[in-house]
């Protein structure tokens, strides 16, 4: 009795509070349009492959509509003084605390995560995340980068498909807070809460052209970074893409955020509270099915504790639910597309190959959509692709450790720096370890929290700049003795014009 699941009723949340329209169009300068050439895509809900709308696919003809619209906007929005920007901010942040529920459900339609991470996480951290800049809009000459900041002009951002309203206000907020203007271009296969928020935008009274979405593919993403007249970009995505738009840019006087993979080490101690531990370690790895850049996805336990650890673990992964996402009773939701699932598939099966051993609950899987099951790995070695690839799914690599100086070194022996967790109750060791990891966030007795005051970023090839906090506002400011965009006197003059 004590594996066996309790029987949950299912719990649906109603589809009926979004009015999904059959298609979409371009948001460009305040109003929707079809792409230039007509193209169109359609975006599907990976737990069920079922067509939820077709959506225009941007080309280069449109991202350069988008960014004229970006830039004329500019002239008027960043010479705004910073207490009406504030304004407009508030104003957005508002009206998505009121449609909260509505872009809950979107977002776990077209994302496949559970309705109940989508409301209870993602959508009070998007409104959380434009308060917090609503309120830095008139305090810029207090943030520490010059006593007369100035905007840098048009942002150019790209975001991905694993929390895609959320890395939209990561992006979107500070560039507007500090005057700049914005073209957006969201993951192809999660393209519809970026629309809805274009509404938002409108809801709002936002002047036209200062919030502008291009769906489309990656050639879109690649015409917006290479578009002269982009001043920022500003992604968050795999570290292949990273390296390309790196490249892109290079040579440029364009400032660059990049916020790539990661593949954490989360590190249980033998004098750790297994059950809070435990906990900690399912949040950190099937939290959104895995599709996190931050996630901990390498386990390393000291070997004293090992198997009271994995014990815990099993028991408990034995207890998750998978299944429809708007079931409020769900635990883990569908993968995000079919070809995530077939390369989660593929990693998995070399997991095997390569001699680990591979466990996962009893779980029937529903028979459409795309979906995997919480899985974990034992007798793991640094030498295993899974402990050395990003696989971005639920998957979970366990490996073992004696001494901190031995968890040190496997924890920092990988590409990534991103994120690392430590469960210990020494205070003194969680100082130690955190100042040893290479990792731009280091968690201590929790994983996976996230704050819009706190920084995030990483290091290595977990990409470069910060997001969040007062941090998050350096990427999107010039000081008034250092113009960095080659429209640095238009901005001098439209900014002169405020004043």
């Amino acid at each position: 009795m004590a594996n066996e699941k309790f029987a949950y009723a299912p719990a649906p949340e109603s589809r009926a509070v979004v009015d999904l329209a059959p298609s979409y169009g371009l948001f460009i300068d305040g109003e929707f349009a079809e792409a230039a050439d007509g193209t169109v895509f359609k975006t599907v809900s990976p737990s069920s492959e079922e067509v939820l709308a077709e959506v225009a696919r941007a080309g280069e003809a449109d991202v350069d509509r988008a960014v004229k619209a970006a830039r004329k906007a500019f002239q008027s929005w960043g010479a705004l003084p910073g207490a009406e920007r504030g304004k407009y901010l508030f104003r957005i942040a508002r009206i998505l605390q009121e449609r909260s529920r509505e872009l809950a459900v979107l977002e776990s339609l077209d994302n496949g995560k559970p309705i109940r991470e989508t409301r209870d996480v993602d959508l009070p951290l998007v409104a959380a995340h434009f308060f917090y800049y609503a309120g830095w809009a008139d305090k810029l000459s207090y943030a520490g980068y010059g006593p007369d900041p100035r905007p840098l002009g048009v942002a150019g951002q790209v975001i991905p498909w694993n929390f895609p309203l959320l890395m939209l206000a990561w992006k979107i907020a500070p560039a507007l807070a500090a005057g700049n203007t914005v073209v957006l271009k969201p993951a192809e296969t999660t393209p519809l809460s970026a629309l809805f928020f274009a509404d938002v935008c409108r809801q709002a009274g936002l002047p036209r052209g200062v919030v502008n979405i291009l769906t489309g593919y990656g050639d879109a993403g690649a015409a917006l970074v290479a578009h002269p007249d982009v001043d920022k970009v500003a992604f968050t995505g795999s570290t292949g893409v990273g390296r390309a738009i790196a490249r892109s840019v290079a040579g440029t006087r364009k400032k660059v955020t990049l916020e790539l993979g990661g593949k954490a080490a989360n590190i249980v101690f033998d004098d750790a509270p297994i059950d809070q531990a435990v906990e900690g370690i399912v949040n950190g790895i099937f939290f959104n099915q895995g599709h996190v850049c931050c996630a901990g996805s390498r386990l390393l336990v000291q070997e004293s504790v090992q198997e009271e650890v994995l014990d815990a673990l099993k028991r408990r992964m034995s207890t998750l639910r998978v299944g429809d996402p708007l079931d409020k009773n769900t635990d883990i939701g569908a993968i995000n597309s079919a070809e995530q699932l077939a390369r989660i598939t593929s990693l998995a099966e070399a997991g095997e190959a390569e001699g680990a051993e591979r466990w996962a609950p009893a779980c029937e899987l529903p028979s459409s959509g795309y979906w995997f099951a919480p899985t974990l790995f034992t007798g793991v070695t640094q030498a295993h692709r899974i402990a050395r690839e990003e696989i971005f799914g639920p998957v979970l690599s366990v490996l073992t450790f004696r001494t901190p100086a031995e968890a040190v070194e496997k924890a920092n022996n990988t590409p990534y720096g991103l994120s690392a967790g430590i469960w210990t109750e020494k205070g003194s060791r969680i100082l130690s370890m955190a100042n040893k990891l290479r990792a731009g966030v280091v968690w201590a007795n929790t994983f996976n929290k996230f704050d819009p005051t706190s920084p995030f970023g990483g290091y290595k090839e977990s990409g470069y700049g910060r997001e969040g906090g007062r941090h998050g506002l350096e990427g999107y400011l010039a000081g008034a003795a250092d113009p960095t965009s080659e429209h640095a006197s238009e901005k001098e003059s439209a900014t002169n014009e405020g004043v």
